[in-house]
């Protein structure tokens, strides 16, 4: 406890009625796609329903803009398709949660493992109107997302990077780096 210092504030931390989304964040779809996408999407991309081919078919419908030979495992979770490209032969693994508020770009030959999760946006908690931080995420080419990673908004994951199992990454990866840990940190380097 003697690293953090306690903050006095005058009035409330938080007050979630003066939450705004931002305008073009309301306005990039019409409500009728949106409410569409939550059943769909809900229904048949999150569920355990084998299969790729449909799933894959489905993402395009909604907006998605992806590559060939692209797969998409049982239990995936996809917040807004539309903000969504990913390029060929990449897999998306079970349990994977792509939380889209913002764009997310995956190249190509990339495997994103089991239950990691892509986070777009956070809150920026020093306005007691709890605005919307968003930011981008680029996972260039054939890097490997090992199971249960957690990407933070507006990272870049280098070509050839692997994030290892379990680490939270907060900030880019230059190509071909190899991090682990929580914060990752780079621990070697792809030949």
């Amino acid at each position: 406890m003697g690293l953090i210092r306690r903050m006095n504030f005058p009035g409330p931390l938080q007050d979630l009625s003066k939450f705004n989304l931002p305008q073009d964040f309301a306005k990039s779809r019409p409500s009728v796609l949106w409410f569409f996408w939550l059943i769909f999407g809900e229904i048949l991309i999150s569920s355990w329903i084998p299969g790729s081919f449909w799933r894959v078919l489905l993402l395009r419908l909604f907006g998605a803009k992806l590559g060939h030979g692209v797969l998409v495992k049982p239990n995936v979770k996809i917040k807004f398709p539309w903000r969504l490209s990913i390029g060929d032969h990449t897999w998306i693994g079970e349990k994977v949660w792509i939380d889209n508020l913002e764009w997310v770009v995956i190249g190509s030959n990339v495997c994103i493992s089991q239950g990691a999760y892509l986070c777009t946006g956070n809150h920026n908690f020093k306005s007691t109107s709890f605005p919307y931080l968003l930011g981008r995420i680029d996972i260039e080419d054939e890097a490997w997302i090992c199971a249960m990673v957690l990407i933070a908004p507006s990272v870049r994951v280098g070509m050839g990077s692997v994030i290892k199992f379990g680490s939270v990454l907060y900030d880019s990866v230059p190509p071909k780096t190899i991090v682990s840990g929580f914060p990752a940190v780079p621990i070697g380097y792809r030949e």
